[in-house]
């Protein structure tokens, strides 16, 4: 098992990708905490994961919120003593294009995107830093690094930030064993996507992008996660990791 005795906390996991990360994690031996602002659906995802034999467990957490993330990780350490991996998965994307999004609508997609990651970060450093190292995984985008000429302005300059955060980690916190890596999916074929999707010519425009010629499948994202958590990756730091199919290849 490649992530035997660690533990873990995926934000934004109570669905979709998250959940499939959370999910990975956990079949790789991994302890993992669920943090999500969804409490049903996390709580009903952890008792999905814990019915298959494995060890999850689900948190509440407003990543936006700094109180929250103290509670959610004082929680986690309460139970599993020790923090070895954090995936910040959570985040919104409010399809507006630049001249039409208000100002609050854009610093509610800072709050999620750019603090939660921030704040998770802050306060997940001393207890890695306590076990002699971890690993930050932020899930970012293609649009990370690229202009994609399919999503709103708002959603680049969000995942941009993310990107630049994650490398300004890596940098400063390497001296620790802490490794910070950003993972840059193209679209990824979750149930809210599939949604999205459903008017043909959107789907035929989105695939047609990928030189593999299909969307992310979620399984995509999760193994690479699950490769940037493990011990094999241990020199892999400040890396932005596409998972694409090739579109920034182009």
């Amino acid at each position: 098992m490649r992530l035997k005795d660690k533990v873990a906390l995926v934000t934004g996991s109570s669905q979709g990708l998250g959940l499939a990360i959370a999910r990975r994690f956990a079949l790789e031996g991994a302890r993992v905490f669920l943090g999500d602002i969804k409490e049903e659906a996390g709580r009903d995802a952890a008792a999905e994961l814990t019915s298959r034999g494995v060890k999850a467990w689900f948190v509440r957490l407003d990543v936006s919120d700094e109180e929250s993330w103290k509670a959610a990780l004082a929680a986690l350490i309460e139970r599993a003593e020790r923090l070895d991996v954090l995936v910040n998965n959570a985040g919104i994307n409010i399809r507006k294009p630049i001249e039409e999004m208000t100002v609050e609508e854009l610093d509610r997609m800072l709050a999620v995107n750019v603090r939660g990651p921030f704040l998770g970060i802050k306060h997940a450093l001393p207890l890695m830093r306590q076990n002699g190292g971890g690993s930050i995984i932020n899930m970012g985008s293609v649009c990370s690094l690229i202009g994609h000429k399919f999503t709103p302005e708002a959603y680049t300059t969000v995942k941009g930030a993310v990107s630049q955060l994650t490398r300004s980690v890596a940098v400063r916190y390497a001296k620790d064993n802490i490794r910070a890596n950003v993972l840059c999916p193209s679209t990824v074929e979750t149930p809210l996507v599939q949604e999205v999707m459903k008017d043909p010519e959107r789907r035929k425009e989105r695939v047609g992008e990928v030189p593999l010629g299909r969307l992310a499948d979620m399984e995509d994202v999760a193994s690479a996660a699950l490769y940037l958590a493990s011990d094999e990756a241990t020199f892999i730091n400040g890396v932005t990791f596409p998972v694409d199919g090739g579109v920034t290849a182009w």
